[in-house]
């Protein structure tokens, strides 16, 4: 960034450095006024205005412009008579903290406006701004003040810290302060003036986060209220901070889409939005309207169940998360807003089950984000543990238990799922919700499978059978013949397996439950294959891909098209095969589910590998095939594939 600067002001180019206040655009301003290279050039020419020690009025900028370039001219009223000053020579006019003066909402900002844009227009003054509104002259060379790096501010910190030897938790605290210029200088004017050592520091940075950031002549607090009393944020007229406090709260930030939802009581939201952009309260990043942290660690509030608005945006996502989510139900693609927001919901929720843990409405929202992220976005989460801290009496524990098990399935740690999974059987017993019980049979049965624990696993769906049949619910009954021919199929009774795939399907309605029914017929291409008749088998896969595309089930495309790809390259169908290829992975990718990505990975070597054997000259003749494209070229293809998706 110096250097950026310094280039700029070397040829004369107007500057305007805008950021949040303490982001350290004065400390660059300075520090361009005397290098080495920017003192050869303007030599003494060198001046430096501090707008926020005078009134902001045309008359008093006038006078200090004029004590500043030596022009001695009293009272000027406007540019004219300081032109013989201004125009003998080249200089470099640093204004900082303009938007004291160039606050739009100010009595005669327009004319002071006008007249800066006229100094940015000489072509022998370079003018620099330092300023936390963007309300800067079009002919200044915009450029906003990014955090510093992690070297920049451990030099920054140790430069004034020296009662410790340099360590990673201080870099750790750094870290947390996102690099914030002058929080890193108030941490390490406080840590020297009071002579601690690092251990000493880490504690009360636990302990005081941000509170801790000021000394006798400088605060964090300050240096962000300062940017509240701009008239444009005062003529707001409901309560800012409260709107700020919500920005604050979440990790994210406030995601631009998702704002008239989140706040629909607020009349010209997106106008405050871009009010808060201007005062450099908050930046945009990837769609989300965010803040610094130490900024967000001032506004946000101290006691979450006291701020209106931020209640008021729980309950907007603990609606949002009670939508049932299954494929091929009303509802499904809308869920995947949660892909976006998860971080956010989730730190909303680990905040509210500590502080509000007696509400079953959180518990409930809890259990409703596992499912959402389950299928949209599949990982594991903080609220683990405190899931299974709850007494097992509580009413919405085997319901969490149950959505915290799927996400380690997803997650490829079948251990753990089990454990959870047989802690809710046991729940589900006591409580003989028969409902439920056959759920969590159906779920144990699955790990086993997973477990290649066959004989176990049948024993367990059998039972679920049995209730589903006893309830007369044809659905699950379904569900438990297809897990049934799964465990049937892997244990290689494939007669069996068959015969149970289309008790399974007979049991099906025709709508609602299109998911499943894309499933069993995957299942069958398994089976088919296995027992040689791939023609059988690639109609059954076809069948699930159709089924699949109508609701853009990731999963199951792109586990259906690695499918296809293995069965048409087995025939020697290398054409077919490869227009399998792309789809498996991309829609792998955009599953978020890395080992999804892995498998279909997989069987993308698998088909460059047999490609490759096939273009070698002492492979058989049946294995040629002239008209496909090298394995090489389709390794480019994988590889330019994975980072365009970021996998």
């Amino acid at each position: 960034m110096i250097k950026k600067v310094v280039d700029l002001a070397e040829h004369l180019t107007p500057i305007a450095l805008v950021g949040a206040g303490g982001i350290g655009k004065t400390s660059i301003a300075l520090t361009v006024l005397h290098h080495d290279r920017i003192r050869r050039r303007f030599g003494e020419d060198r001046r430096f205005i501090r707008c926020d020690k005078f009134p902001p009025s045309l008359l008093h900028f006038l006078r200090q412009l004029s004590q500043a370039i030596g022009a001695g001219v009293q009272n000027p009223e406007n540019l004219i008579p300081l032109w013989p000053f201004l125009s003998s020579k080249d200089m470099l006019i640093v204004l900082d903290n303009a938007e004291s003066i160039l606050d739009p909402r100010r009595i005669n900002a327009e004319e002071i406006y006008a007249v800066i844009e006229e100094l940015s227009q000489l072509r022998n003054v370079c003018l620099c701004i330092t300023s936390r509104i963007s309300t800067v002259p079009p002919d200044c060379k915009w450029l906003d003040v990014p955090k510093l790096s992690m070297e920049a501010a451990c030099d920054t910190f140790y430069r004034i810290y020296q009662h410790g030897e340099r360590s990673d938790l201080i870099k750790i605290i750094l870290e947390q302060l996102d690099f914030h210029a002058l929080s890193i200088t108030l941490l390490a004017t406080v840590a020297h003036q009071n002579k601690w050592d690092t251990d000493r520091l880490v504690s009360e940075w636990g302990e005081r986060r941000t509170d801790m950031l000021q000394t006798d002549h400088k605060s964090l607090a300050t240096a962000i209220e300062l940017s509240l009393s701009s008239l444009m944020f005062q003529e707001l007229d409901f309560d800012v901070r409260d709107l700020l406090g919500v920005i604050a709260f979440f990790p994210q930030g406030v995601y631009g889409k998702g704002a008239d939802g989140l706040f629909p009581t607020i009349a010209g939201r997106k106008h405050i939005f871009d009010r808060f952009c201007v005062l450099s309260l908050t930046y945009r990043s990837d769609g989300f309207i965010m803040m610094l942290a130490p900024i967000r660690d001032h506004f946000s509030p101290r006691d979450p169940m006291l701020a209106p608005l931020l209640r008021l945006t729980k309950e907007h996502y603990f609606t949002r998360l009670s939508v049932d989510v299954k494929p091929g139900r009303p509802g499904f693609e809308e869920a995947r807003w949660i892909t976006s927001e998860d971080a956010n919901v989730e730190h909303l929720l680990d905040v509210f089950t500590t502080i509000d843990a007696t509400s079953d409405g959180v518990w409930d929202a809890c259990a409703g984000f596992m499912e959402h992220i389950y299928w949209h976005k599949p990982r594991l989460v903080v609220l683990g543990p405190k899931i299974e801290a709850l007494p097992d009496d509580h009413p919405f524990k085997l319901k969490c238990l149950y959505h915290l098990s799927r996400l380690f399935w997803r997650s490829g740690n079948q251990e753990e799922r089990k454990r959870l999974v047989t802690h809710a059987l046991q729940l589900s017993r006591e409580r003989g919700d028969d409902h439920q019980l056959t759920q969590i049979l159906m779920e144990l049965s699955d790990v086993y499978l997973e477990m290649c624990l066959y004989g176990e696993g049948k024993r367990r769906v059998k039972e679920a059978l049995a209730i589903s049949e006893r309830l007369g619910d044809a659905a699950k009954q379904a569900e438990c013949w297809i897990i049934l021919t799964q465990l049937l199929y892997y244990d290689d009774q494939l007669d069996a397996a068959e015969e149970a795939a289309f008790r399974a399907i007979d049991l099906l309605p025709e709508q609602g439950e299109q998911f499943l029914a894309s499933h069993i017929h995957y299942v069958l291409g398994g089976i088919y294959r296995s027992k040689g008749d791939k023609e059988k088998a690639i109609h059954h896969l076809e069948v699930a891909l159709g089924i699949a595309y109508s609701f853009n089930w990731r999963d199951t495309l792109s586990l259906t098209h690695s499918s296809l790809l293995l069965l048409l390259m087995g025939q020697g169908r290398f054409d077919d095969a490869e227009a399998h290829a792309i789809p498996a992975l991309r829609n792998a990718v955009e599953s978020n589910d890395m080992n999804l990505v892995g498998h279909v990975i997989g069987v993308w070597n698998t088909f460059s590998h047999v490609c490759h054997l096939s273009e070698k000259p002492e492979a058989p003749e049946s294995a040629k095939n002239p008209s496909i494209t090298s394995s090489k070229h389709r390794l480019s293809c994988l590889s330019l594939l994975l980072n365009q998706t970021g996998a």
